[in-house]
């Protein structure tokens, strides 16, 4: 960013007139990327604009008074109304008016405040609920340069006596003071008339009394009763909330702590309901789930809660009010008050659950995408590998990969949300009109994105019956129901479904994308199956030394009819040394098998110890009733796994309304694969939790990278 004196600017030739907006009032912007001479929360007004996209105008200091002047990128800025930038004007310092302008539910709603509106601010480290009285100015009205900043004038109210007796007189708040505002069935919803047509007769505040009342189009001022001003305030303390609910509680401390509701009920020894919160950080005096001697839920230690459910609030950080319909494709999204010109990198384990965890998190569905949402948060949000390939992949700055790098990629990883209407751009851009309308398979969705977006070389070469190998993207795993055992891991039904077709992989893959056997979207041929956290793909790699099955040496033979022998542990690939072949065929039942030679590299000794190639499970595609979720795990640790659905909720109707993403941690997954694979398949899904149960039972693509 360059600043400019007046006269450099008057000698500039580029310039032209920025065109004024509808109301014919000047353009403001709020900075929101920190350049050389400016910080970032900095707000300014725009009076011209160059050919090359810079911003000419002034930047206010304290009091709304012009502070300089000069030129800024546009990139750099996000654009705001001149009413919106009076409101943020008075939030100081200037960093808390970005946190603010990044919850537009919130910041929307504030806008929008009408006089006796319920509201609760932060005041004297404790959360209070008041009624809207006026809209403050302050500033000198009559001094050139100068923008009035906003506040708000309230009254504390509360649940018993209304209207509190006051001592002395509250400050004004600006709008970062306020965390919540009421459902709109609590409020009026007559806007504030705009504070730049009044005219105000006090040079440094300025009420304004002609603010519109409760019920004022009947030209009649009704005051509001104490039982209304009770059940407001108690609508609006627990406004919805529910298991999977985004919480907040005062702590003992006076602080606020965040959480999600993991369980509600009445706990064992107490009276009246209770809520279990898995909270965003660690605290020393919290569990792991358990409460008392009963465990009621299971989270990371030190992050489950137990308070009285009338102790929660809704997170004030992600209000959302249902009651308040906008138009489609326009949720939350901070993207404009970022960096867009870099690659973002994953999203770090320490990062996902404050940056991803929660409602309006991740890729927001619409119109049959959950197929291509839940696909591109699984390869996309964490994977190191896939990671790779997109950096390497043949990008350019315009055209279906733009848009998927910058709009989706990045977009996801630096803010946490990406809006439908990105992804609707993205999937008409795919070259198929069905692609935009109708709901695909993942699987169709993963080849046309890695080849023709990405233009990224198949994934697999898979041999088959010795010939040449052949290229894919995915592999389907055909097998017989009587070749595995009931409940089947991956590892056993990848293996099975190689060895019974004669494949073989011809070079270790970067990443395996696994399809389970089923047939369409609803028929499942196994009731359960366990996802395998490493898959060993040694024994079904093509010229890669084995390991005998009975002795651990170099094996030279493979077996097939021996894959099913219950003498020698079935469903395991049968591969021997030249000794233990003959060994094993000399056995009656085994003399008619037809074991076939290995090809295995030249000059390796017999007892030459034998690596093992392990992938590891980063990502699990599950689909229920047409409807794709994904479960994806975003760090080494074991019980690093979230759970993502585009579609969780909806606001509003199908015409008018949008859907709600939610993402959710799931460390019981973790707890669930720590078990032996014995124990996990003897698993009563009845008893285990809502989203083990889902991975097991509704699992359709596993996806897989090197471990290297």
């Amino acid at each position: 960013m360059r600043l400019l004196s007046v006269n450099a600017r008057c000698v500039e030739q580029t310039l032209f007139d920025m065109e004024r907006n509808e109301e014919g009032h000047e353009r403001y912007f709020i900075v929101a990327r920190s350049k050389k001479g400016l910080s970032r929360g900095s707000i300014g007004r725009a009076d011209a604009e160059t050919a090359t996209g810079d911003l000419i105008g002034m930047v206010y200091g304290g009091g709304g008074s012009a502070r300089s002047s000069g030129t800024v990128k546009k990139q750099d800025t996000c654009p705001l109304t001149r009413h919106q930038a009076q409101l943020l004007l008075f939030v100081s310092p200037a960093s808390r008016r970005l946190e603010l302008l990044r919850n537009v539910q919130l910041f929307t709603k504030i806008c929008a405040l009408a006089q006796e509106d319920l509201v609760v601010v932060k005041h004297k480290k404790d959360f209070q609920p008041c009624l809207v009285k006026n809209l403050i100015q302050l500033g000198k009205k009559d001094k050139p340069g100068v923008l009035q900043m906003l506040g708000f004038e309230l009254d504390l109210v509360d649940t018993e006596h209304d209207i509190l007796s006051k001592t002395a007189p509250l400050p004004f708040f600006s709008a970062a003071d306020i965390v919540q505002v009421a459902p709109s069935h609590l409020n009026t919803r007559q806007p504030l008339r705009d504070s730049g047509d009044l005219d105000f007769k006090r040079k440094e505040v300025s009420r304004i009394n002609s603010m519109p009342a409760l019920n004022s189009h009947n030209a009649k001022k009704q005051s509001i009763s104490n039982t209304d001003v009770s059940s407001s305030i108690q609508a609006l303390s627990q406004y919805s909330l529910e298991v999977g609910s985004m919480a907040e509680v005062i702590s003992l401390n006076g602080l606020t702590v965040y959480g999600v509701i993991r369980w509600i009920g009445v706990p064992e020894g107490k009276k009246n309901c209770w809520a279990g919160l898995e909270l965003d950080n660690e605290a020393t005096t919290c569990s792991d789930g358990t409460f008392g001697t009963k465990r009621y839920f299971t989270c990371e230690g030190n992050k489950a809660l137990y308070v009285p459910l009338t102790n929660c609030k809704p997170d004030s950080r992600f209000l959302f009010i249902p009651n308040e319909i906008p138009k489609p494709f326009e949720p939350p999204s901070a993207t404009l008050l970022e960096d867009l010109n870099e690659d973002v990198p994953p999203v770090a384990e320490q990062d996902v659950l404050s940056h991803l965890v929660g409602r309006m998190r991740g890729i927001q569905g619409h119109f049959n995408s959950c197929y291509l949402d839940a696909t591109l948060f699984s390869l996309f949000t964490s994977s190191t590998a896939f990671n790779r390939m997109f950096n390497r992949s043949a990008d350019s700055d315009e055209g279906i990969s733009h848009i998927l790098r910058w709009d989706i990629v990045n977009r996801l990883r630096r803010s946490g949300f990406v809006p439908a209407e990105s992804v609707m751009k993205f999937r008409k851009q795919l070259g198929c009109k069905s692609f935009a309308t109708e709901e695909k398979d993942p699987e169709e969705f993963i080849t046309l994105l890695l080849k023709h977006v990405l233009h990224i070389e198949p994934l697999l070469k898979i041999r088959s019956h010795g010939e040449l190998a052949q290229d894919a993207y995915t592999h389907q795993i055909i097998v017989e129901k009587n070749q595995v055992r009931a409940v089947p891991s991956v590892q056993q039904l990848l293996e099975m479904s190689f060895v019974s077709s004669n494949l073989k992989f011809e070079e270790i893959p970067s990443c395996l994308i696994v399809q389970m056997p089923r047939f369409g979207k609803k028929f499942k041929m196994f009731p359960k199956i366990i996802p395998s956290t490493e898959l060993d793909i040694t024994d079904i790699l093509h010229c890669s030394p084995k390991e005998c099955f009975l002795c651990g040496h170099l094996a030279e033979y493979e077996c097939f009819q021996c894959l099913m022998d219950h003498k020698l542990q079935p469903g395991k690939i049968k591969q021997y040394c030249s000794t233990c072949n003959t060994q094993v065929h000399i056995h009656p039942s085994r003399k008619e098998h037809t074991p076939h030679k290995l090809t295995d590299p030249d000059h390796l000794p017999e007892d030459a110890p034998v690596e093992r190639h392990q992938m590891q499970l980063f990502a699990v595609l599950c689909i229920d009733t047409s409807h794709y979720v994904s479960f994806v795990k975003y760090g080494p640790n074991p019980r690093s796994w979230i759970f993502f659905d585009s579609m969780a909720d909806r606001c509003g109707d199908d015409k008018n309304g949008y859907n709600v993403p939610v993402i959710r941690s799931c460390p019981e997954i973790g707890d669930f694969f720590s078990q032996s694979e014995e124990e996990m398949s003897k698993a009563d899904v009845r008893e285990c939790s809502e989203l083990v149960r889902r991975l097991l039972c509704d699992s359709y693509m596993c996806l897989y990278q090197r471990t290297d």
